[in-house]
């Protein structure tokens, strides 16, 4: 049912219209999940050194560069080897620094989960990605279409549009939720709600389920975080004291779980966009302490990151320009032929299976993380630790990794790799999900025996039902 929050166009957050206005803020969070994740796996973390080194000498020798074709071996092996490594260093910076925000962008939908269950009620999760391509942002000003699309320089400027603590240029004529021009603009709303009208402890409800601190719900660091400079030495795109789960009990609280968000997501001042005849553009001038949101001053905030591989990425197309003009682009190397917005329907038959069950793994995580705020503590750390954690983060980064590999003829007849969609499944109430998603993954092994790996992983989910989110004493979650 749609919300009379909605309907009604409201310029500030009220007691009344709070629940409303705290949902429209997970599902901020949640609108931007897929179009990270799409970017992310549209990615080659690890191209083949050896054959990128091949191509750049076969340009040289065939005289498409401007080093002569009868430079010295060592001049050109040299060459090849310190190019390479460039597109090596930054594709795993690149995939690296994605995952860190997408991360982050789960814990934020977590932490706006939080302040709604203290003092407004349950969540919800389940099935609130877009369904409509290009995207909106629920009532940013002005509107701007996000677009599940690979890692290119228009993707990056939307991502910092996203993130942006910059106001843009423009104006909403088409909101339907409460406007804001900033994610800190809407969290300030919500915080002025906050300071005035839930002064006293006696409106939180502290008892209520909550994805507290310190149970590594959240880690900031993990090995998709992880990447390697040119030295080999390993940096994580993410701090450790960069930010953690807030268990909200009171005014304090709730105030630092939302300053948490907008400090990760803008920074604690933020660079923003610097403007030039009106339009809003990129700075490529070196990074200051407050463009960090962590304490150490290591971890940029998420426009920053982004401003940065902006920056890099131009940096790489400049170099490789001035080797190979027009004939190597070096985003080629290392980014799939992703096409933009693909449907599951847009798929042959055999990558529609997958595509099937790669939605429902992803679908799966958010109906877990929702029965979590129906759940006691050890229900919520065995979802976690033994479903979201152990399972599926590693089943929906296989069969994301699988879908490259499959191509397909799309609607302007060109060919195209297969790419996760990252759409809603909704699960029928038949039966369990997860006996959906077995069902869905015998299809799928069938018509596609290179997922077969996974069978072990799929029957070890945790059994989650839908309603009331909590399995039932006969049914335990780790059936």
């Amino acid at each position: 049912m749609k919300s009379t929050f909605l309907q009604s166009n409201p310029k500030e957050v009220t007691p009344e219209n709070f629940s409303d206005a705290m949902q429209q803020a997970i599902e901020i969070e949640i609108a931007t999940i897929p179009v990270y994740l799409f970017t992310y796996y549209s990615i080659n973390r690890t191209p083949d050194q050896g054959a990128i080194e091949e191509k750049i000498k076969q340009l040289i020798a065939d005289g498409k560069s401007s080093i002569p074709s009868d430079a010295p071996k060592q001049t050109i092996d040299a060459l090849a080897t310190d190019l390479s490594t460039k597109i090596m260093v930054f594709a795993n910076k690149a995939g690296a620094s994605i995952i860190s925000v997408v991360i982050e962008e789960m814990l934020h939908m977590s932490l706006s989960s939080n302040v709604k269950q203290a003092l407004a009620g349950k969540p919800e999760l389940v099935n609130k990605s877009p369904e409509v391509w290009p995207a909106f942002l629920p009532g940013h000003e002005p509107p701007f279409p996000i677009n599940r699309a690979k890692l290119t320089f228009d993707q990056l400027y939307t991502f910092m549009q996203i993130e942006s603590p910059n106001a843009l240029d423009g104006s909403n004529r088409k909101a339907t939720a409460i406007k804001y021009t900033t994610i800190g603009d809407f969290y300030g709303l919500v915080k002025k709600c906050i300071e005035e009208d839930f002064k006293d402890d006696s409106y939180y409800h502290w008892d209520r389920p909550q994805l507290v601190p310190k149970m590594g719900y959240y880690a900031q660091n993990d090995v998709n975080t992880l990447y390697y400079d040119k030295e080999h030495k390993p940096k994580f795109e993410n701090a450790s004291d960069s930010g953690d789960l807030i268990h909200v009990v009171d005014k304090e609280s709730a105030i630092k779980a939302l300053d948490e968000i907008v400090e990760q997501g803008e920074g604690c001042h933020g660079r923003g966009f610097i403007n030039i005849d009106g339009e809003d553009c990129v700075s490529c001038a070196p990074f200051e302490a407050d463009d960090y949101d962590d304490k150490s001053r290591s971890e940029l905030a998420h426009f920053d990151k982004f401003n940065q591989l902006w920056c890099e990425m131009k940096g790489l197309d400049t170099e490789f320009a001035a080797v190979f003009g027009e004939n190597l682009d070096p985003k080629q190397l290392f980014i799939y032929n992703f096409e933009a917005n693909p449907s599951t329907t847009d798929y042959p038959s055999v990558i529609q299976k997958v595509s099937n069950l790669t939605n429902a793994v992803y679908s799966y995580l958010y109906v877990m993380t929702e029965a979590c705020y129906s759940a006691d503590k050890h229900t919520q750390y065995e979802i976690f630790m033994f479903g979201i954690h152990k399972s599926m983060m590693w089943i929906l980064g296989s069969l994301c990794g699988e879908l490259p590999g499959m191509s397909y003829i799309g609607a302007d007849g060109r060919e195209y790799q297969a790419a996760p969609t990252f759409e809603n499944y909704r699960f029928s109430a038949v039966c369990s999900p997860k006996q959906q998603i077995i069902e869905l993954f015998n299809d799928a092994v069938a018509a596609y025996p290179g997922i077969a790996y996974m069978k072990d992983r799929i029957l070890d989910l945790p059994n989650v039902p839908l309603e009331p989110y909590l399995a039932k004493p006969k049914q335990p979650i780790l059936a």
